[in-house]
């Protein structure tokens, strides 16, 4: 039996999401037992801080906290809008189109594969737009714990609540670079796979924390020791 082209999307397609499938399932594992050695979990370390603070601050600090909860709330909402937009444009123009059938792709072009593509790359797509939306929800949720008057919020909740968005935010962009990499699949397996490897090593480098994490004080024991030095403690 000879080895023919459409046979290498059944050992190099899968080769290459499995490459990416075990990456993330160790950087899932340095994130939950090991997070000060990734991006993420130093990221975490200090909006951590930054909420202990926060609910520790006058007005002034409050409203800057808003603009911050703001903006990476109007981010998730436009990256949402954008997978999703993408979403239906993908459906719309790849399925009236052959370009992608063409003899000068090396790989398997039948219609049912490349059904298969566009099922798994709009799938990567609306997972990214289900998270960017997760995301938004806990950032505005948040901001409804910080600007609640006249109560005492914990610091948990709000903790939760930041540190939630900006996972579910990971996990958005995370589909898109899945979506990247399926996106080359339609220019064949080899680019697929190529790109998977690449992707991965650029991925190993970004998501490494090689800086050790800022030992931020107590909020409160901090306040009390600045009184404490004006005299006004005892």
């Amino acid at each position: 039996m000879s080895f023919r082209k459409e046979n290498l999307d059944l050992v190099l397609v899968p080769a290459g999401l499995l490459i990416m499938f075990v990456y993330h399932l160790i950087l899932f594992y340095r994130y939950l037992y090991l997070p000060h050695t990734t991006v993420i979990g130093f990221e975490n370390h200090n909006k951590e801080a930054w909420v202990e603070r926060v609910l520790q601050a006058d007005k002034d600090d409050i409203s800057r906290a808003l603009t911050v909860i703001g903006s990476n709330t109007s981010a998730a909402t436009f990256l949402g809008s954008v997978c999703l937009t993408l979403s239906s444009l993908i459906g719309a123009w790849l399925g009236s189109n052959n370009i992608f059938q063409s003899n000068l792709i090396y790989g398997d072009t039948r219609p049912s594969t490349m059904s298969i593509k566009y099922i798994c790359l709009l799938t990567c797509f609306l997972l990214a737009f289900s998270c960017f939306v997760q995301s938004a929800r806990n950032f505005v949720h948040a901001n409804y714990l910080i600007t609640t008057p006249n109560c005492e919020v914990s610091v948990d909740s709000v903790r939760i609540a930041v540190l939630r968005g900006g996972d579910l935010w990971a996990l958005g962009l995370r589909a898109l670079y899945f979506a990247l990499d399926l996106l080359l699949w339609f220019f064949g397996p080899i680019p697929m796979f190529v790109s998977s490897i690449v992707m991965v090593f650029v991925l190993h480098y970004l998501d490494t924390n090689t800086r050790p994490l800022h030992p931020y004080p107590n909020p409160i024991t901090q306040k009390v020791t600045a009184r404490r030095n004006r005299g006004l403690v005892v």
